[in-house]
């Protein structure tokens, strides 16, 4: 996608082949700058930190991670340190763990020469998959506005509401929930977008709205609990989110604030569609509620905001009274049953356990393997 009208990706190998550039998400709106990392220690910090956020984004620098310590030492001692942990950033996207058994099943087996280049072309290899299976999200989702802008008279807008960012920035280009939109603006297609700011962290506000008006998109901010309002009024036509992990009968979990975005969906009879790449897909869940880790996050993100003032100066100011305890869950579970269908690199497909197994059956086979094994 574009940055004041230069193609840019959100991760990428710099020109000295022993680091990697990031975008800090950390400093958007007001501050565009990147970052390189250089060591396991700091990729793990940049995940941790969220200047890299998103699972699909998390998944490829946790991988850029691995080749980061294995350039520094390729002992099994290492990978293993490596891998345990790179997983200890963020327990709950799913594509985390996906990635660095990638990395694993990539090197272990191979003379410690030969791990670092292994593990730098897994990585790339990675990164450039998952480019490819958001555009190709961005296609079958784009025949879902094309259908709503078809019914549409005098080139009245299709209104598309999203929560969070399942944008290019939560990914390493395109975007999930935001492939079909781009696509669609694209084609010339009068789209428009609700952005819910998304608190805490106001991903939405931060960064939905910044990508999208970068690459000229209309859209407007919204709070959070307007959305149901807009639903009632007949001003949303379509709801598109991300998902962080997808159980095996296709229960959602997203960013806190989703699973209320799909009972006003339902409500309302709108249609609610998760954008899902395959690595999201967790085959060994079922019972999102139940199984699913929800990641308690720290207080701050509640507790503090940050924004730039008047004269330019962007400061972080706390909006709770002092001594107030805060409870920060980053996470909520959207059950199947609220979701409309999951757009998903090889098409739209209900959101139960037959589509998904149906879909991605090398998936569900490995896991067979495995257990035998």
């Amino acid at each position: 996608m574009k940055v004041d009208g230069k193609p840019t990706r959100t991760i990428w190998v710099e020109s000295d082949g022993r680091s990697v550039g990031i975008i800090d998400q950390t400093l958007l709106p007001h501050c565009y700058a990147t970052v390189r990392l250089r060591t396991l220690e700091e990729a793990a910090q940049a995940i941790k930190s969220m200047q890299v956020r998103g699972a699909p984004l998390i998944g490829a620098s946790a991988a850029y991670g691995v080749w980061l310590a294995l350039l520094h030492d390729a002992s099994d001692e290492n990978l293993e340190r490596a891998y345990t942990t790179l997983a200890a950033t963020r327990p709950t996207a799913i594509n985390l763990k996906w990635a660095l058994d990638e990395m694993l099943a990539a090197v272990r087996n191979r003379p410690r020469a030969e791990r670092a280049d292994a593990a730098l072309k897994r990585a790339n290899d990675i990164a450039e998959e998952d480019v490819a299976i958001n555009f190709a999200i961005g296609g079958h989702g784009l025949k879902l506005i094309e259908a709503i802008a078809a019914t549409k008279k005098n080139g009245e807008r299709v209104n598309v509401l999203t929560h969070c960012n399942a944008g290019w920035l939560a990914t390493v280009d395109w975007g999930t929930a935001t492939a079909p939109i781009y696509l669609a603006h694209d084609k010339g297609i009068p789209i428009h977008v609700f952005a819910d700011e998304t608190r805490p962290r106001n991903q939405g506000a931060s960064l939905t709205a910044w990508e999208l008006g970068h690459h000229g998109v209309p859209h407007t901010v919204i709070p959070d609990n307007t959305g149901g309002h807009l639903m009632q009024h007949g001003l949303v036509d379509l709801v598109i989110v991300g998902t962080d992990r997808t159980t095996a009968q296709g229960d959602v979990c997203n960013k806190i604030g989703t699973y209320l975005k799909a009972l006003a969906a339902r409500d309302n009879g709108v249609p609610f569609y998760v954008a899902l790449p395959s690595p999201t897909i967790d085959f060994t869940v079922s019972d999102g509620v139940a199984e699913i880790p929800i990641e308690q996050r720290g207080p701050e993100e509640v507790a503090t905001m940050t924004g730039k003032t008047k004269d330019g100066r962007v400061v972080s100011v706390q909006v709770v009274p002092d001594g107030s305890p805060v409870a920060n869950y980053a996470f909520d579970v959207t059950p199947a049953r609220l979701v409309t269908g999951l757009i998903t690199e090889r098409g739209v497909i209900a959101a139960n356990r037959a589509a998904l197994a149906k879909a991605f059956p090398e998936r569900v086979n490995a896991l067979k393997s495995a257990a035998k094994a």
